[in-house]
């Protein structure tokens, strides 16, 4: 059975300073930004993305992630796919999971289209027969043609956009993570686009979106969560969430 769980979670990044800027930076002291909350320990720096966070998601749950830039939503998205392990508490997670992050990330940009696309099937667990059976639909969805010949770094961020979205969704997945996914491409690969996610969607047991797409979120999302400062502050009906996140983003 599908299950995403963070028990308690709690994610920092750590970076030392170049230069401090008073004698007050020998003494911890925390500020909060837009990027969450920094601790200084003198030369220090300790960004705490995501503080004790608690989640449960099971079959059936399509969350939407709101909050402004800096909020911890991508951070929860990569933390929830284990790309980022937290400095306290539970991650648990049961079934394949499907991302769609940034171009680079999964993708071998040295590669050409065609072998990131066996690269993605192998990533999804698929056996070589899977992967060439999903081969043609991929190919016809992004359109790409002789491009695919070519290594990824030769590509434009629309046409690495379209091969990773089509690779994102073309092998079932349990659950589903996507951050701003739709970012790139002219109106008639959104669109295109946004179906094969309706698809992939009624497919899958988990889905979690991240996005500033407030009709996108509301066509597939049953519920969502408000994220200040890497903490959930609001969780329930999607335009519940929306409009409190506007009075809280101004």
């Amino acid at each position: 059975m599908a299950r995403v769980l963070l028990r308690n979670v709690d994610v920092t990044f750590t970076s030392r300073r170049v230069k401090r800027k008073t004698a007050e930076d020998n003494e911890a002291n925390q500020e909060r930004v837009s990027g969450g909350l920094i601790e200084r320990q003198g030369s220090t720096l300790n960004v705490h993305a995501i503080r004790d966070l608690s989640l449960l998601l099971k079959p059936g749950d399509r969350l939407g992630v709101v909050g402004r830039n800096g909020a911890g939503k991508t951070t929860l998205l990569r933390t929830i796919a284990g790309i980022y392990p937290p400095k306290r508490g539970l991650v648990a997670v049961d079934g394949h999971i499907a991302t769609m992050f940034n171009i680079g990330l999964g993708m071998n940009m040295d590669a050409t289209g065609y072998e990131n696309i066996r690269l993605a099937g192998i990533v999804a667990g698929k056996s070589q027969r899977e992967i060439d059976g999903m081969q043609d639909d991929i190919i016809r969805f992004t359109g790409l043609g002789d491009y695919l010949d070519l290594p990824i770094r030769t590509y434009s961020q629309g046409m690495a956009m379209r091969l990773k979205f089509a690779c994102a969704t073309a092998f079932d997945a349990d659950i589903l993570l996507f951050d701003e996914w739709l970012g790139a491409g002219d109106a008639a690969f959104q669109a295109r686009a946004k179906d094969r996610l309706d698809d992939m969607v009624k497919r899958s047991r988990i889905l979690v979106l991240a996005t500033h797409n407030v009709k996108l979120m509301k066509s597939v999302c049953n519920q969502a969560i408000l994220m200040q400062e890497g903490v959930i502050t609001h969780r329930g009906d999607v335009d519940e969430v929306i409009e409190r996140s506007k009075t809280v983003n101004g």
